[in-house]
């Protein structure tokens, strides 16, 4: 995999083209695996609203939203375990967060037409201080970041199949968020759309770790 160029987004480090059609194609195959394990599922928010993506996650712990709130859990919805985070996932971790501890969550978001993911912060894990790598495959998405505190600056830039982002350091705890994604600007998905994979240490690091 070839290093895409690489723009500072409000410190969070956006590798542009970072994976290749061939390396794209692979990698959906493999969450493709991970979604027969672990299906796809529709969360809602603690006052019962439907988000408007669907997720499933694989690895130790996976994310999940429901009446009780956000959190991480070990096991699927259905009662399952998570399956794997696939080493395709794990060998881009490695390559651009050479010194973290290896990730033990991996959330997949998929966000059809219309789909979107309000302004937010990630700050469910363990320990904030570790990064957080994603992946987008598929249709382009409007992705807005701003700084530590709600209410700031932001700024937006487009995201595109083989993009990977980098939140660390100050841009850990920036707020962040998906405004909408552009249907049709991708053909690696079947029925269109867009998926957005986010690798994490979620639990304290280096235990259930996959």
């Amino acid at each position: 995999m070839a290093e895409g160029p690489v723009l500072d987004v409000m410190g969070a480090m956006l590798y542009k083209g970072f994976l290749p059609p061939s390396a794209q194609r692979a990698l959906l195959d493999d969450i493709r695996a991970v979604e027969r394990a672990a299906p796809l599922f529709d969360p809602v928010t603690r006052s019962g609203r439907k988000m408007s993506v669907r997720i499933t996650s694989a690895g130790a712990l996976g994310w999940v939203s429901d009446r009780r709130g956000y959190r991480y859990e070990p096991r699927h919805p259905s009662g399952v375990p998570w399956p794997p985070i696939p080493q395709s996932l794990l060998g881009i971790w490695k390559e651009l967060l050479p010194d973290a501890p290896p990730p033990d969550s991996c959330l997949i978001n998929y966000y059809g037409e219309g789909a979107r993911m309000g302004l937010h912060q990630d700050r469910d894990e363990a320990d904030l201080t570790w990064p957080i790598l994603s992946v987008s495959l598929g249709d382009d998405a409007l992705f807005r970041i701003g700084g530590a505190a709600r209410g700031g600056r932001t700024q937006s830039v487009v995201l595109s199949s083989g993009d990977v982002l980098v939140m660390q350091g100050p841009a850990r705890l920036a707020w962040h968020g998906i405004d909408r994604i552009r249907p049709g600007t991708s053909r690696l998905l079947k029925n269109g759309g867009r998926l957005n994979i986010t690798l994490r240490v979620a639990g304290p690091a280096g235990e259930g770790a996959q």
